[in-house]
């Protein structure tokens, strides 16, 4: 059965929950993108390719499946090598945002060009070892910044806080000047960590095992955007 037409959240949204479904049970996709309809924005597919980083998920013909399960938005990062090569595809499939790496990519920009051609927001993502310095001129050619705070590439890392620098740097640029630009955390974003990340100047938040190691994980997102946005109000 297809599914009803993409819904895209606000740009005005104040924050972004978007449950990652390398923590679900693969065996019932679906259904866990299905518990969390009404309560995430995003969806978000991990794609890992055994080269960029050394473990391996799920590729485009699942993500051209699951798609035909859901309305909520995809929200797709690419933990793989030639990004140039194979994110279009994404982008042609449905997907919301398309999120590649710097340390992959020999032309940011080019490729985000190509995947807004494609029908897609352009995202991209800084891994740990990696300064932001040298990306904060391209932030007017991408539509999300994913700051990692975790090392790419597999599920369940503990959140490192020293990452949160990296973010400040990201949102002081994105508001001095007055980019539409979401800045999105990745890993060990949980009850405990939401708030920091979102004090740093986050506005979109990666959750995995966070939401699906919970018994309801709707409820789950639920209270992590309200942690998130209650932290947004008071900065």
């Amino acid at each position: 059965m297809e599914s009803s037409p993409i819904t895209a959240p606000s740009s005005a949204a104040p924050s972004i929950i978007a449950p990652s479904i390398l923590a679900a049970d693969f065996a019932h996709l679906a259904d866990a993108v299905r518990a969390i309809e009404g309560a995430a924005d995003w969806v978000h597919v991990d794609v890992m390719d055994n080269h960029f980083v050394p473990n391996l998920t799920i590729g485009l013909p699942v993500v051209q499946s699951l798609r035909k399960a859901t309305a909520i938005p995809f929200d797709v990062h690419l933990m793989i090598t030639d990004p140039e090569r194979w994110a279009p595809g994404y982008a042609e499939a449905g997907a919301y945002n398309v999120t590649f790496h710097a340390e992959a990519c020999e032309n940011p920009v080019a490729l985000a060009k190509t995947l807004r051609a494609a029908g897609a927001k352009a995202g991209l993502a800084i891994d740990r070892d990696t300064p932001v310095e040298p990306y904060l001129e391209l932030l007017p050619y991408v539509d999300t910044l994913l700051i990692m705070t975790i090392k790419a590439g597999f599920g369940g890392q503990k959140f490192l806080p020293e990452m949160l620098d990296k973010v400040r740097d990201v949102r002081r640029r994105i508001s001095a000047k007055d980019l539409q630009v979401r800045l999105e955390v990745d890993g060990g974003i949980a009850a405990d960590t939401i708030e920091q990340a979102a004090a740093a100047g986050a506005d979109a938040f990666v959750a995995g095992t966070a939401v699906y190691g919970a018994e309801d994980p709707a409820e789950a997102v639920r209270k992590l955007r309200a942690l998130a946005e209650r932290s947004l109000a008071h900065s």
